[in-house]
């Protein structure tokens, strides 16, 4: 006859495959979902086109500025005039933003909502076209505000497209 204690030990070898068993399970489920999720993204095809409106645009006066924020990082600003010689009123600009390194090649590039710049009492705000539409014929000075730049950046301006205006 057998130890009573032999029983449960045959039992719990075989218990002990189970969880390594699901778990890898698990893992093959995981990495089939990625392949079959990530093989149907659409592809990048490059720069977005600009939008038809954006010929009714007009930007000047562009300077970069810098300064520190609260953590002790830096902010760059690029700020300017524009101005919609379109005949529609402009409630929101989607602004993509190229900076490039000494050899003209692209080192960073992002997107943003562009803001405007509104004098208060106190303070000086930057506020959306939403709250602030840029009608027609009308000039105002907009700012974009990057925390985050490649160190390559060569410091001079960068170039502005519009992807995506909103009109009414």
């Amino acid at each position: 006859m057998g130890s009573p204690f032999s029983t449960p030990q045959a039992e719990d070898a075989r218990g002990r495959y189970i969880p390594l068993a699901v778990g890898a399970g698990v893992i093959v489920l995981i990495v089939i979902a990625v392949f079959v999720f990530s093989r149907n993204r659409p592809q990048n095809s490059g720069p977005q086109p600009e939008d038809p409106y954006a010929t009714n645009l007009r930007v000047s006066d562009v300077k970069v500025s810098r300064a520190e924020n609260f953590v002790g990082g830096s902010v760059t600003y690029v700020q300017g005039q524009i101005a919609n010689m379109g005949e529609k009123t402009i409630t929101g600009a989607t602004v993509e933003v190229v900076f490039r390194n000494t050899l003209g090649e692209v080192v960073d590039r992002q997107t943003q909502q562009l803001t405007l710049i509104q004098e208060r009492k106190t303070y000086t705000d930057s506020v959306s076209l939403a709250q602030l539409p840029l009608t027609p014929n009308m000039q105002h000075e907009f700012r974009l505000t990057f925390e985050h730049i490649s160190a390559d950046w060569n410091q001079g301006l960068p170039e502005m497209r519009f992807l995506k205006l909103s009109t009414k």
